[in-house]
């Protein structure tokens, strides 16, 4: 399940919240009780790299983004 960072627009209070995608966004704040409390839009705390299944099973020619393992791609065109 995916955290949520919610913020209460009255009193400030912040929260991380573990919630199934599907549930309904909190409205009350924890902390004050005011129906203030929304979500805050952020990023992703981590970014999947490399030359994993996607990169290797999925793509086809040049939109693979897979390091030429002799160097760059003008040297391995000449």
């Amino acid at each position: 399940m995916p955290i949520y960072e919610y913020v209460c627009d009255a009193c400030g209070f912040e929260k991380d919240v573990i919630q199934k995608m599907s549930a309904d966004p909190l409205k009350d704040c924890p902390k004050c009780e005011t129906p203030a409390f929304r979500k805050r839009i952020s990023a992703a705390g981590f970014r999947l790299s490399g030359s994993g299944w996607y990169e290797t099973d999925f793509k086809t020619g040049a939109k693979k983004n897979l390091v030429d393992k002799g160097g760059s791609k003008e040297s391995a065109a000449s």
